[in-house]
């Protein structure tokens, strides 16, 4: 309800019930995982309740009627008639006592037709594949017109399956090798990522539950984010700013590149935000990290052409990382159509703050044109003294200085690099 109603972070939202109420491990992980069912699959759930069910729903009834629906058509392990069951209480206890017959009636049946369910129109088309894989429809017709049908039906799929956890060894405690071997002492599973020294890709878990967490020998980071920072190329002794930095993956990542040698200056517009570059700097013993409070789009005079590197990872839809954060497949267009402007802003201000012969790093964590090459190609038009410079990052080649991350072709998040240099 917190998602649907206040535009909530999932995960935010699921911290602060679990607390509230006071859930136990198992019963925190099946509310979570219930919880973020329904926000993957809104759309399908929606679509079966309106097959069996006529009448205009209020929207917290509606709210139940999915749990319900996920719980009989994903969750194996719950008996139907304790879904059924479970949800009509649900509905009397959220106070809508004279919708609880009509969550029974769907719901069973919904359990009976289980081996029998309506067929989803028009398959072949976006409006499919926005229902099948709960996607908002503009998105699906954006991207069947502009990388065809099946690609943008492996990138929806893409972002249905769970996302693995990719964490990054802190190599200035602790060399790969051997938080390698922690991992295979605790019997924990893991892939090596084969572009990457020290990135290691492991089943979705809790970090605070892998070894050495609390000693700082690794941070979270998903491989795409870490190849960003290494297709910028950081050296030791180099002054580096991140100017949109929380949680800070960059900033750690660029200060064990350097050797924890130089100055890092990580902003971001949110003074809590910096709270958690803050911790992650402490507990991964990271000493040339400072951070300050600052809006990406002002000027400040005293930074001007004094860094090495500009590392601009600016606000954007997220369209890239529906996978962790599923909410994000309810944006509308209209929401998205400001951030172009914002993210120019942001570009232009920053560039101010570039030595000559200095990198510049833009990166978001979406796929679409509008904020991405168009941002780029419309900076580079005004600001003829920055240039494209390709790069090789693993497998991926850039084109014009820029590459795009697709989780249904390389398998990590969506993600947008382009790295430029001032002449």
């Amino acid at each position: 309800m917190r998602c649907r109603r206040d535009g909530a972070w999932s995960g935010a939202a699921m911290d602060s019930v679990v607390k509230k109420y006071g859930l136990d491990r198992r019963e925190a992980a099946f509310a979570s995982r219930l919880c973020l069912s329904v926000l993957e699959n809104s759309a399908l759930c929606d679509f079966y309740i309106g097959s069996f069910c006529t009448s205009k729903l209020e929207p917290t009834v509606r709210d139940v009627l999915r749990l319900g629906v996920c719980q009989l058509l994903f969750f194996d392990r719950v008996p139907a008639r304790a879904a059924v069951d479970e949800s009509v209480a649900l509905c009397r206890a959220a106070g809508c006592t004279r919708a609880a017959g009509l969550v029974n009636a769907v719901l069973r049946r919904i359990a009976d037709a289980r081996g029998d369910l309506p067929v989803i129109p028009g398959e072949g088309t976006p409006e499919y594949l926005s229902i099948l894989y709960s996607h908002p429809l503009w998105l699906a017709e954006l991207l069947c017109e502009r990388k065809g049908y099946a690609f943008t039906e492996a990138f929806f799929a893409a972002n249905n399956r769970p996302a693995p956890l990719t964490i990054q060894v802190n190599t200035l405690k602790i060399e790969a090798a051997d938080y390698i071997r922690a991992l295979q002492r605790a019997e924990l599973s893991f892939e090596a990522c084969p572009d990457l020294p020290g990135c290691l890709t492991l089943a979705a878990a809790a970090p605070q539950e892998l070894p050495g967490y609390e000693e700082g020998l690794f941070y979270v980071q998903d491989r795409a984010a870490r190849l960003a920072v290494e297709a910028a190329a950081p050296e030791a002794g180099m002054r580096v700013l991140d100017a949109c930095a929380s949680p800070g993956g960059k900033s750690f990542a660029a200060a064990l590149r350097m050797k924890n040698q130089g100055e890092i200056l990580a902003c971001d517009i949110h003074e809590k935000k910096l709270r958690l570059v803050t911790e992650g700097v402490k507990r991964l013993g990271i000493s040339i990290v400072e951070t300050r409070a600052a809006d990406a789009r002002e000027y400040a005079p005293e930074l001007a052409e004094s860094f090495d590197l500009v590392i601009a990872d600016v606000p954007c839809s997220g369209l890239g990382v529906i996978r962790k954060k599923p909410e994000i497949r309810s944006k509308k267009w209209e929401s998205i159509t400001k951030l172009p402007q914002i993210q120019a802003d942001i570009t232009d201000n920053l560039s101010n703050y570039l030595k000559k012969d200095g990198v510049f790093l833009y990166s978001t964590c979406t796929v679409l044109e509008e904020e991405n090459e168009r941002v780029v190609e419309d900076f580079l038009k005004q600001y003829p003294a920055f240039v494209p410079e390709e790069f090789s990052i693993g497998e991926l080649k850039s084109e014009n200085g820029m590459v795009t991350f697709w989780p249904n072709i390389t398998g990590t998040d969506g993600f947008f690099v382009a790295k430029l240099r001032k002449r």
